[in-house]
């Protein structure tokens, strides 16, 4: 039977896999992620960073895109995966639990500083429902 930690930890880790991916579809498909000014978008195709002339400003927002969703469906599916299939595993190391932690109040600080409100909230959400399994898992016999 599927704890409550578990279950609790398990939804948190499946919002920020949906946001992942939702995040990877608009960065590859649709105009969401365009800026509404076609002028930038085209100017963006043109400019590279100072870093490297190997790319443009473009190429790296959407690389930068794509891999800011890998790194939520990765946690998504790994939370959750672990939460279901190997909760002794993930509750008795304070390390991963921490990481997990630190990872999801770092999106909160990013939400809050850089994106708007329909990431914060699911973030925030998940962020609440994680801690709500840390704290079921604590009082857990």
């Amino acid at each position: 039977m599927i704890s409550l930690a578990s279950s609790l930890l398990a939804a948190s880790a499946a919002i920020i896999l949906l946001l992942g991916l939702a995040h990877l579809l608009f960065t590859f498909r649709g105009p969401k992620l365009h800026p509404r000014d076609a002028a930038l978008e085209a100017r963006m195709k043109e400019v590279t960073p100072v870093l490297t002339r190997q790319t443009t400003m473009w190429k790296a927002w959407i690389g930068f895109n794509a891999s800011h969703s890998y790194g939520a469906i990765f946690f998504g599916l790994v939370y959750g995966y672990l939460a279901l299939a190997h909760a002794a595993l993930l509750f008795q190391s304070a390390f991963l639990l921490l990481a997990g932690l630190g990872l999801l109040l770092g999106y909160v600080s990013l939400a809050r500083a850089y994106w708007f409100s329909i990431p914060l909230r699911g973030i925030a959400a998940a962020t609440l429902l994680y801690l709500a399994a840390l704290a079921a898992n604590a009082v857990a016999p």
